[in-house]
């Protein structure tokens, strides 16, 4: 592609120093695991679950020869609680993780997927292009055995902090943000800001002299870290090639996360005439008109599809060196993103489906057809699916189970998937001010609790005749409600007990 002639050579990292070819380290007769999240992914803008552009063919190519789970829900509806769910197996009122910049309960250091897959000789590698994401892998790294940090594949890294304290990566990635910051901008330094943005537009105007062409809306970037997924890409196949086996590797890549800074191919690619029907304002909606929200909209499909790019260029490498033969691969995301209602992205106190209904594929060894599964799951499932793929016994704390298609048994037609937004909530105290919603069978209940204007509001969307959740059903049906009321109540006293 041409595309690649434009891409510098990029150096061995330091986790790749030194890593070559070896035999296994135990455990040889079980397969490898290799975790794909693409950040704000959300599962209402691919045809595989009903969208109407054409987004991700390679994905849908790879739906082929995988499980497709059309009902998974996030943990939460960002990036903190999204992850530390799917990498504890918990929801948010467990492991605490509620805040943009938080980590989990120190219990956790070893009530998570490195640690328990560890235990089998699994080597275990990490990666994120978000920073947030990192606070978890840094929280985790014991239990890690290649730790690759976010800045050995960046194009340009501007934090200084966790440099100078490297044994306090997360307060001091955090800290540096907060004291650093300027408006809607972080200065990343805390010292010299005037000499670091000289430094860093010097540096940029490098980068966009560079690589503007490839990027014409910009070279992709989150919190002044400046990045691209192909790089990413080729460091992952070097990673499968090289890795002990068994292996057990999570990356975690920031498309199409915001900013929608598409490659040169995509952009326009959607400018159809075509916007889905406009939504009613929620009354805790920021009122974005409907009119920026689809251009948005149009500038995130474009992203997306540079995502399935990126990701069949890793499939097809996959396929042809054999590694789909003895890996499960999962195709997943942290959460989703909304355009409607007045809202835009998903830090948000709304929960709706497109916030937190997310992708999940699974591709078993050496499968050849498609299976397609309508039960709700969550993403608390996929930390006890591992472990029984592992011959490891579910942990009495873990709160997901194994999800169909993967565990002999048929799931439970009472399953209850449920999701959390907290950020405003003390992490030591219980859940005064949160948006919760439960989701069992055809039925989603929302609560809304502590927010001006629209506090302990119920919402109740009959998904199966209302998908698009236009009808506020509670009013009408409070009956119906009441049991998933008892239930919910029930499990937020339970989760609230210990921090009274």
């Amino acid at each position: 592609m041409k595309f690649l002639a434009m891409l510098p050579l990029l150096a061995v990292t330091r986790s790749e120093a030194g890593l070559k070819h070896t035999s296994p380290r135990g455990g040889q007769s079980l397969p490898n695991i290799l975790i794909l999240v693409f950040d704000a992914f959300s599962a209402y803008h691919s045809p595989l679950y009903g969208y109407r552009r054409q987004t991700t063919p390679n994905l849908s190519r790879f739906a082929n020869r995988a499980i497709v789970f059309h009902s998974h829900y996030a943990g939460g509806n960002y990036t903190t609680p999204g992850t530390a769910s799917l990498l504890t197996g918990t929801y948010p009122w467990s492991h605490r993780a509620l805040h943009i910049q938080s980590t989990v309960l120190d219990e956790f250091r070893h009530k998570n997927i490195f640690s328990l897959l560890g235990e089998k000789g699994y080597f275990r590698i990490s990666f994120s292009h978000n920073i947030v994401a990192m606070s978890f892998l840094d929280q985790f790294r014991s239990a890690i055995d290649n730790f690759t940090n976010t800045r050995e594949l960046c194009l340009a890294d501007n934090y200084l902090a966790d440099r100078l304290f490297p044994k306090d990566f997360t307060p001091a990635v955090h800290g540096e943000s907060l004291i650093s910051r300027r408006g809607d901008t972080y200065s990343s330094s805390l010292f010299l800001y005037e000499l670091y943005r000289l430094w860093t537009s010097i540096q940029m105007k490098n980068l966009i002299k560079q690589y503007g062409e490839l990027f014409p809306r910009g070279i992709p970037q989150n919190h002044n870290l400046v990045f691209m997924l192909e790089a990413a890409i080729d460091w992952t196949m070097r990673q499968l090639e090289r890795a002990p086996r068994p292996f057990l590797a999570y990356l975690h890549f920031l498309p199409p996360h915001d900013p929608y800074t598409t490659r040169r191919e995509f952009v326009g690619q959607f400018d159809d005439g075509w916007n889905p029907p406009p939504k009613p304002f929620h009354p805790l909606s920021d009122r974005e008109p409907d009119q920026r929200l689809n251009q948005r909209r149009r500038e995130y499909d474009e992203y997306i599809a540079y995502v399935d790019a990126e990701f069949g260029r890793l499939h097809q490498f996959m396929d042809r060196n054999g590694i789909l033969n003895n890996t499960y691969v999962i195709f997943t995301s942290d959460h989703g993103e909304l355009f409607e209602r007045g809202v835009w992205g998903h830090i948000t106190p709304v929960l709706f489906e497109p916030v937190i209904r997310v992708p999940l594929l699974i591709s078993k060894p050496g499968q050849q057809t498609r299976e397609d599964v309508h039960t709700p799951t969550s993403c608390v499932d996929i930390l006890p699916t591992l472990l029984h793929v592992a011959g490891i016994d579910k942990p009495d704390w873990c709160e997901g189970e194994v999800l169909p298609s993967i565990a002999e048994q048929k799931p439970s037609p009472e399953r209850t998937i449920f999701c959390l937004e907290a950020k405003s909530n003390s992490r030591y105290g219980p859940l005064r001010k949160r948006t919760v919603s439960v989701i069992s069978g055809r039925y989603k209940l929302v609560h809304y609790l502590g927010y001006n204007g629209y506090d302990d509001q119920y919402e109740m969307y009959d998904l199966t005749d209302d998908p698009e959740e236009l009808d506020n059903i509670y009013p009408f049906r409070k009956s119906a409600a009441a049991d998933l009321q008892a239930f919910l109540r029930e499990r937020l006293i339970r989760a609230d007990r210990r921090f009274k």
